[in-house]
């Protein structure tokens, strides 16, 4: 357990210190840098196989995948960066651990939805994401209780996808 309690109001270190803005900035690296991946496999198959599938009533349009998942990085790569400035020793090496787990499932979801086409794959894949981010989340309350709150969108946002994933996989 980390000495840093989940309310803790005081950072180890300046938040604008040097070493906590590069932590910031790699944080952000590695957040839009997965949604870049995850992109690259999605956009080439919205227009041709995504707009050919049989959708769910509840299928929001195109244009809202963007602004939500940009919104949902930026919130991943802040609370990382919270968790890694106040994070010491195992419970640090945990919420990373947890925090990369969840973000190779996201990514890997693009891949087997989006670039093999397998919609039945991404369901299994989205159901590990979701497990695997209600785990970061508690890694990541042992240290911060607002970086844990922070991934709370993502997990209703994925639970949204889930259902959404299920029926693109039952109608088609």
């Amino acid at each position: 357990m980390s000495s840093i309690s989940a309310d803790t109001k005081t950072p180890p270190q300046s938040w604008l210190s040097p070493g906590s803005l590069l932590r910031l900035v790699v944080s952000l690296a590695i957040c839009f840098g997965a949604a870049a991946l995850g992109s690259w496999m999605t956009l080439p198959s919205i227009p041709t196989w995504y707009a050919g599938l049989a959708k769910p009533f509840f299928s929001p349009p195109n244009w809202i995948f963007a602004p939500v998942w940009t919104v949902l990085y930026a919130l991943m790569a802040v609370a990382f960066w919270r968790v890694w400035v106040l994070g010491r020793g195992s419970a640090l090496q945990a919420a990373a651990l947890a925090f990369m787990v969840q973000l190779v499932l996201n990514v890997a979801w693009s891949g087997a939805f989006f670039g093999l086409h397998l919609p039945w794959l991404a369901l299994v894949d989205i159901i590990l994401l979701v497990l695997a981010i209600i785990a970061t989340m508690s890694a990541f309350h042992r240290i911060d209780g607002r970086a844990a709150w922070m991934l709370a969108p993502y997990l209703a946002w994925v639970l949204f996808a889930t259902a959404l994933n299920a029926a693109v996989w039952w109608l088609n």
